[in-house]
């Protein structure tokens, strides 16, 4: 009747229609000077045609608007909530109610049966199965008319079936184990057919999710771990059939579940290396198949898009098999060498899928970066399950460059966002590479000796930075946008990643090797000397030294040579900044540290102490110069830096100062470190005072000359450091003509610098600061 009302409801409606065609027809036929309004037309329209429409149970009402006779299906009087209401308790919740309570009459009924030995045992299964065939049989008859009542009756049939069984089976032992799990896997069949047939979920819950329940309640207590499996293996396989028609979420989410969990606590508990090793190996791999594959079937074949769920459950499945496979391996001790090799053939099943998804164009481009993704995964977890130390290294930056050139290149964002993980992996990765293998020595302990930038270590980190040097031109090529675009702040925070682990890595590759080639020197240098017989143990200080000082060599020449290239090639503003920073960074370490050790190693030359066993050669004060060559290298680089229009701020003052107070201290140290060489060290404050208020002169005449006050200004308060220092430290140590021919140098200083203040007193005046 509710068919037949809404089949009215749908002709009426074209009546309807077809009545306001004609109305528009008649208006251009008739003659309208007989006709005084639009509402005569639609009466006389129909009066003609209402006695052709077809009555409904619930009649429609009419209202005129515009003329115009307006239908509606809101009946005239309106019960609908109670009649719905009424139709949910009286069409489903009481036949579902009904069967729940019929299958449980038959339980008490047979368990009565038994507890009061009323009837014998054969005829209380034939009476049962009976009852189940019964209410199968009515259930199928009813389909026809009542197909929602006869789905309920049908699944509590097979219920029924699956209680008798066990029965049979558990209670009087009328079926051996084999032949009632042959039954089980009738009924199991059949509810797929049924499931199917019936469009129901119902029948396949019941059916297929409870008979997880039958192996356990069959169970002898005998441990056949592989009835058990190979009886959920077809179940899982009734819901991989089900799933090609249907995708009951619901249904897989049950199965799903039930299924590992029943696999995990066997596992867990009754799990022996010996005994089940191949057998859980074989299960978990085809219950990690049957899940993937209905989870692919029915959203392959009918083109849906997948969500957060699906992504979800497909990530769920791959890593459970992955994880109890990982542990079954792990506890085996050939299966423990075959860890990378299994987790290889996770990420191989999942490039098998994308590919076939691919070629065959069986989903959207969603499902094929997200399987893609899978295999990338497993391939980053593989590298350091099979593999150590340096090609981990190697193989993740290898992979992030990649990645990395596929998002880019090929405009697929979920690659590059894959390879930014990927990037700080192989950073990390290498970072570790570092620390475990570049170390010192202690007390003569060594490792086999490393030939400098000819070892694998090296060659790790040159093949890393060439990954990530094609990473970083790829990045700034603006050809292929970013996966964030251009301007987004995530897109510049990446940006400058890339760049600082690219340098990061190069700056500390060498800086290593330099590091690792003086230790193994120092290492060699270690001796044991027995003195009255106590042994005494002596390293050479001075290679310490050296390699403090050549790694801050390295260091000046390493922001030198970025600067420059900054300067010629990449112009960048941000870059030049940072390099303008740590160019005066390494000067102030070479100014506080560096020049100190090196008058450790002139004074280390000098005394020759150990010179039977460690020979000091006039290196230990040449090595001085060299070190010069590369702070006036790096002062040469800051002074073009701010001479660029792609530094916006002006730096000038800033480099100005950091230049000529680095001039002064290695004017100072040299000064000391010559006036020690010739035995004189004690003038040394006498010659420092001088040497400070010459610089002094000169800057007020560099001051003067480039019209820069801040020059002179500075000439100034150094003049007046040096007379703080002559007055309250250099005079109580020095004797009459030391103090009379230092007050007379800096005397007539003074005087120089007054006169040139008022000779060009005019050019001051008149100039504008700088």
């Amino acid at each position: 009747m509710k068919r037949q009302n809404d089949f009215s409801r749908d002709i009426n409606n074209l009546r309807i229609e077809i009545e306001h065609l004609k109305v528009s027809e008649i208006k251009q036929i008739i003659d309208f000077e007989n006709i005084t309004s639009d509402e005569e037309v639609a009466d006389t329209v129909f009066e003609v045609e209402k006695e052709n429409i077809i009555p409904v149970t619930e009649t429609p009402q009419v209202h005129v608007k515009e003329g115009f006779p307006q239908y509606t299906d809101e009946p005239i009087q309106s019960p609908k909530a109670k009649n719905d209401l009424e139709k949910f308790i009286g069409e489903n919740l009481i036949n579902k109610i009904g069967i729940a309570i019929t299958v449980i009459g038959v339980a008490i009924g047979a368990k009565y049966s038994i507890d009061h030995d009323l009837i014998s045992p054969l005829t209380r299964i034939i009476f049962g199965y009976l009852t189940g065939l019964g209410l199968l049989g009515f259930g199928i008859k009813l389909k026809k008319k009542y197909e929602n009542y006869s789905a309920v009756l049908v699944s509590g049939a097979i219920a029924i079936m699956y209680f008798i069984t066990y029965s049979a089976y558990s209670f009087y032992d009328l079926i051996p184990q084999v032949f009632a799990f042959i039954l089980m896997v009738i009924f199991t069949g059949f509810t797929v057919f049924a499931a199917i047939n019936y469009n129901r979920q119902v029948i396949a819950h019941i059916g297929l999710v409870g008979a997880y329940a039958v192996p356990f309640l069959l169970s002898e207590g005998s441990g056949k771990v592989a009835v058990l499996f190979t009886y959920m293996a077809i179940i899982n396989a009734g819901i991989l059939i089900i799933a090609f028609k249907k995708y009951w979420k619901s249904l897989y989410f049950s199965s799903f579940g039930l299924t590992w969990l029943i696999y995990f606590s066997w596992y867990t508990a009754r799990y022996e290396v010996n005994e089940h090793f191949s057998l859980a190996l074989a299960f978990l791999s085809v219950f990690f198949v049957t899940f993937y594959v209905v989870f692919l079937a029915y959203k392959l074949l009918q083109k849906e898009k997948f969500e957060i769920g699906d992504i979800v459950l497909l990530l769920a499945n791959s890593f459970v098999f992955y994880g109890i496979g990982y542990a079954i391996l792990s506890d085996h001790k050939p299966g423990e060498q075959l860890l990378g090799f299994f987790t290889l053939c996770n990420a191989i099943v999942h490039f098998v899928v994308s590919m076939i998804v691919y070629k065959q164009k069986l989903a959207d481009k969603n499902l094929f970066y997200l399987v893609s993704g899978m295999v990338l995964v497993f391939i980053t977890i593989a590298i350091p399950v099979q593999l150590d130390g340096n090609w981990v290294t190697l193989l993740w930056a290898g992979e992030a460059a990649l990645l990395f050139w596929i998002g880019r290149a090929k405009i697929i964002p979920v690659y590059e966002k894959l390879s930014y993980f990927v990037m700080f992996l192989a950073f990390f990765s290498i970072i570790y590479d570092w620390v475990s293998i570049y170390i010192g020595y202690d007390d003569g302990i060594m490792g086999p000796r490393v030939t400098p930038l000819f070892n694998i270590n090296f060659l790790t980190s040159l093949l890393f930075i060439i990954a990530f040097g094609f990473i970083n031109v790829l990045n700034r090529n603006r050809k292929y946008p970013g996966a964030w675009g251009l301007q987004t702040g995530i897109s510049k925070i990446l940006s400058f990643s890339i760049t600082a682990i690219l340098l990061v890595s190069i700056y500390f590759s060498f800086r290593l090797e330099i590091v690792n080639y003086w230790n193994e020197l120092i290492g060699e240098s270690f001796l044991k000397i027995s003195s009255q017989g106590n042994p005494m143990y002596y390293r050479n200080s001075d290679l310490e030294k050296f390699k403090t000082i050549w790694v801050i060599n390295y260091s000046l020449l390493f922001v030198t040579t970025l600067s420059f290239l900054n300067i010629k090639k990449l112009k960048n503003q941000q870059l030049g900044l940072i390099n303008l920073g740590l160019n005066a960074f390494i000067i102030g370490v070479f100014l506080i540290q560096g020049l100190y050790v090196l008058s450790e190693l002139r004074e280390s030359y000098l005394a020759q102490t150990l010179s039977q066993y460690y020979q000091r050669s006039v290196f230990n004060i040449g090595i001085r110069y060299v070190a010069f060559t590369f702070v006036a290298l790096t002062l040469f680089a800051c002074y073009k830096y701010v001479h660029q229009e792609f530094i916006k701020p002006n730096l000038r003052i800033a480099i100005d100062f950091l230049l000529h107070l680095s001039v002064l201290w290695i004017a100072s140290s040299e000064l000391i470190n010559w006036m020690s060489i010739g035995q004189s060290s004690q003038s040394y404050k006498l010659g420092l005072s001088i040497l400070w208020g010459i610089y002094s002169l000169l800057l007020i005449a560099l001051g003067i000359w480039k019209n820069k006050k801040y020059l002179r200004v500075g000439s100034i308060a150094l003049f007046g450091v040096t007379l703080l220092k002559l007055f309250f430290y250099d005079i109580s140590h020095l004797n009459t003509i030391a103090k009379t021919v230092v007050f007379v140098s800096l005397g007539i200083l003074l005087l120089i610098i007054s006169f040139l203040y008022n000779k060009y007193k005019h050019i001051i005046s008149n100039e504008t600061d700088n």
